[in-house]
């Protein structure tokens, strides 16, 4: 009950930090854009539209924290907890979009110019980058066990990048009246968010597809279970994400004639050696003895894909 009891603390305390992020973030945005309005700074309104993409972010990821901790149901039996992996992957096509449209506006500047003031632009950055740290302040603790948080503070981590970059620029129109470096910086800016956007999407597709997490070696897996005394075969094996914490495995194991009595101990011998040495805590094992599953396609990894025509005529010739 103390757990429990700690776990919900942690939850809410979170939560409230979510909303302090969201609302200091909605301020800045106003701000920034205003004062990108007033300067003719396009470095600056970019960096207020990524600070509105900060806050969406962080409205994005503090509801799918609260859909996450619901518990499983018949229609959904694995619980919610992929809705961060979801919300991640929004955040990050909302970072792609982001700097590919920061690109675009970037490269118009360049073929046509616009003055900017750099006094306002220096100011309202600075105030960004307070807020920015700020947020990533709040986030970050989060942000180290949840792909959905770690969405939100990459967001938030470029846009104080960005910050800098503005305050950067703003100086240099001041000082030099250069101001082709408002366009260049827009171009790090949005550099900067694309790579980190692309990098990290990756694992959020990774599990919504099933995949296998990226440090589990599965040939290894299979040669390493294998070898427990008893077993003869194993195929049809799975391995699987179900969230950032839980490492699932399912397979189907052959065991030699005479092993069908130590069927048990042979398959608490296989989970923990899945757990121990793989950080697979969640096993469904099918075991058989004898003949490995006469008449049926027995593949170490996965089971086989026949197309729809196949299975067709499959159907038909039974």
């Amino acid at each position: 009950m103390a757990h429990h009891h700690h776990q919900h603390s942690q939850a809410e305390g979170g939560d409230r930090r979510m909303v302090l992020a969201i609302l200091v973030n909605v301020g800045l945005t106003f701000a920034q854009i205003a004062g990108g309005i007033l300067s003719g700074s396009l470095s600056l309104i970019a960096d207020a539209l990524h600070n509105f993409s900060d806050a969406a972010s962080l409205v994005i990821a503090a509801y799918a924290r609260r859909i996450a901790r619901r518990p499983s149901n018949a229609a959904m039996t694995f619980g919610y907890v992929r809705a961060e992996v979801v919300a991640a992957l929004i955040n990050y096509t909302t970072l792609i979009v982001i700097g590919l449209y920061l690109v675009y506006e970037a490269v118009m500047r360049f073929i046509t110019p616009e003055p900017v003031e750099g006094w306002i632009v220096v100011w309202v950055a600075v105030v960004a980058l307070v807020v920015d740290l700020a947020t990533a302040f709040l986030t970050y603790a989060m942000s180290k066990g949840s792909m959905n948080i770690r969405a939100a503070f990459v967001h938030n981590v470029a846009d104080a990048l960005g910050s800098v970059g503005v305050i950067i620029a703003g100086t240099l129109i001041l000082l030099y009246d250069w101001q082709i470096v408002d366009p260049i910086v827009t171009l790090a800016i949005a550099a900067y968010i694309l790579w980190q956007a692309f990098s990290e999407i990756g694992g959020a597709i990774r599990m919504l597809m099933l995949g296998t997490p990226s440090d589990i070696d599965v040939p290894q897996l299979i040669d390493r279970l294998s070898g427990v005394e008893g077993v003869v075969d194993i195929h049809h094996v799975h391995v699987f994400a179900i969230d950032e914490q839980l490492t699932a495995m399912e397979a189907h194991v052959v065991l030699a004639e005479g092993h069908g009595e130590a069927a048990e101990r042979v398959k608490a011998r296989l989970k923990e050696l899945a757990s121990h040495d793989f950080g697979i805590r969640h096993s469904t094992l099918e075991l058989s003895t004898g003949a490995c599953c006469e008449g049926e396609d027995a593949r170490s990894i996965g089971h086989a894909i026949r197309s729809s025509s196949k299975s067709a005529g499959h159907a038909h010739a039974h």
